[in-house]
């Protein structure tokens, strides 16, 4: 299982439960959070907490993933990244494209 989902306060908490999120699990998780949002989602912050690695497929997954979410009307928030990943998007400037934030409840007051 690629992801674990929990519902709180009317937010999806979305956890990614791989190490190395890459080419060999990206479409898997395009999948997943797209039948998420299909089924209606619209709040939804994903945890980076168990993720040590992320590769440029992966990236694109995610990106592809937020551009679904905004046809949708939904929102989609990041939490918990690693410094090394946090650098990375800080990097790539794809910190300018989605919301990312410390915790859950700080993602989920900035969401409301």
């Amino acid at each position: 299982m690629i992801i674990a989902t929990e519902e709180k306060n009317g937010h999806l908490l979305v956890t990614i439960q791989i190490a190395e999120a890459g080419l060999n699990n990206a479409e898997a998780f395009k999948t997943a959070i797209t039948q998420l949002l299909d089924a209606g989602e619209k709040h939804m912050v994903i945890s980076f907490e168990k993720v040590t690695y992320i590769d440029s497929s992966f990236l694109g997954a995610l990106v592809s993933c937020l551009k679904y979410a905004i046809a949708k009307q939904a929102d989609i928030a990041l939490i918990s990244l690693q410094k090394d990943i946090y650098n990375l998007m800080h990097l790539i400037r794809i910190d300018k494209v989605f919301s990312i934030y410390n915790s859950f409840d700080e993602a989920t007051q900035k969401q409301q």
